[in-house]
């Protein structure tokens, strides 16, 4: 019998194959590096959504959605900028290598006592290190330099305060998790990183509420963070540009309102089928690699395909929370939960952002948007994930054994 998913994988593969080749012969001379993604993308597809679930139990859809999201980053940078689209290529290969340590951790540790306590510090410490030695791009003090490469410390501290959150809050200890969560808020405050800090609360006030189902302190905290924003209003001018140019683009169009206009001419030049692979005028968005690439989405293959892709990021969020709900232990419950609220808001803030529903934030587009920290950051989520579903074909494998030996104890017992 033929493997549905292996059928599903293989018109994925040869989607992106097809991709790769039309860019490479595009120009009367063959461009080898494209080529060479033409292998190398379905390769990594192939590995990581076929090979990966050998090793241990895994949900073949979760990876299969996953891997077709970061492939798409992939192609819509190297068709922009090939030297974006090789970053990308090689963060997507060591991405992959991270989500399988990942799985391995949460799979094999068993107690995260002493893990949780030192990863509070931890990630306080890496939090404020923009602060001392960090530069600032687009109003935000959150990056450092690291050999010449860019690194947000703050992509990567989202997995240790999920951690940090899920074994606190399954413990009912609140004191830990608040003040991580506080201090985080304050230091991202400080570097003018509104965008990570309103991923970061939403975050944290969904995951109490789905430990504690208290609605009135989550009223609270939603009141609380509706101030916050008043807030950073007055406090921020970057703030208050974005805010204006969501509200009227076309009143300032030459400064802030630029992007936005640019944006939602694009998505609108593409139509429903979209301009054609390679075509198009994407370079007229400032942002076009990082906080706009859904609109470069939606004008190079047209807005069904992109109301596909948000297809694809629901039925990513709903596998996610199947996991959630199929844990039998508070931890792993909780944890999973983290991932698909981390990766829901994420999702919903920037599209939002894109076509004008909400003020744009600055957060990337999980698993697509360019951004090595954020391309393995997002994949060790789904690193998280899978290895809470490998938990609980654990503990399922487990009942059915017992199960089946208390049938042979009571078989021999002559209780049948």
């Amino acid at each position: 019998k033929r493997d549905p998913a292996w059928m599903l994988i293989s018109v994925v593969m040869l989607f992106y194959f097809s991709a790769f080749l039309l860019i490479s012969f595009q120009k009367e001379e063959i461009n080898l590096q494209g080529l060479l993604l033409a292998v190398a993308v379905p390769l990594m597809i192939y590995i990581g959504t076929m090979v990966l679930p050998k090793l241990f139990p895994a949900d073949k859809l979760l990876l299969s959605l996953t891997n077709f999201l970061c492939a798409l980053g992939v192609l819509l940078l190297y068709r922009i900028n090939p030297e974006y689209g090789l970053e990308q290529a090689l963060h997507y290969g060591i991405g992959l290598a991270c989500m399988l340590v990942t799985i391995v951790l949460v799979h094999k540790i068993r107690s995260w006592r002493w893990i949780a306590f030192l990863l509070i510090f931890v990630s306080l410490g890496a939090l404020a290190l923009p602060i001392v030695v960090g530069t600032t791009i687009n109003g935000a003090k959150s990056w450092i330099k690291i050999g010449g490469q860019s690194l947000q410390p703050s992509e990567l501290v989202k997995l240790s305060l999920l951690i940090v959150l899920a074994y606190y809050m399954s413990r009912h200890r609140m004191l830990p998790w608040l003040f991580l969560s506080v201090s985080s808020l304050g230091i991202l405050m400080l570097q003018k990183d509104l965008g990570t800090a309103l991923l970061y609360y939403s975050t944290t006030l969904l995951m109490y509420y789905a430990s504690s189902s208290n609605l009135p302190i989550t009223l609270l905290g939603l009141l609380g963070g509706g101030g916050a924003a008043v807030t950073g209003y007055y406090l921020f001018d970057h703030v208050r540009k974005r805010v204006a140019a969501w509200r009227n683009p076309w009143s300032d169009y030459a400064v802030s309102g630029f992007q936005i206009v640019q944006s939602l001419i694009a998505i609108a030049s593409g139509g429903l089928l979209g301009v054609g692979l390679g075509l198009g005028s994407p370079r007229d968005i400032p942002e076009y690699t990082s906080d706009f690439i859904f609109a470069v989405l939606c004008e190079q293959f047209g807005v069904l395909f992109g109301l596909c892709v948000l297809l694809i990021y629901v039925t990513l969020l709903w596998r996610g929370v199947s996991i959630a709900m199929a844990s039998r232990e508070g931890f792993h419950a909780l944890l999973a939960m983290g991932c698909v609220l981390m990766l829901g808001v994420q999702t919903f803030v920037i599209i939002g952002g894109v076509i004008k529903l909400i003020p744009i934030t600055g957060v990337t587009l999980p698993f697509v948007s360019e951004g090595g920290t954020s391309l393995v950051s997002c994949l060790c989520l789904i690193g998280m994930l899978q290895g809470v579903a490998s938990r609980n074909e654990d503990l399922l494998k487990e009942d059915t054994r017992l199960a089946r030996l208390g049938v042979s104890d009571a078989w021999e017992g002559g209780a049948l």
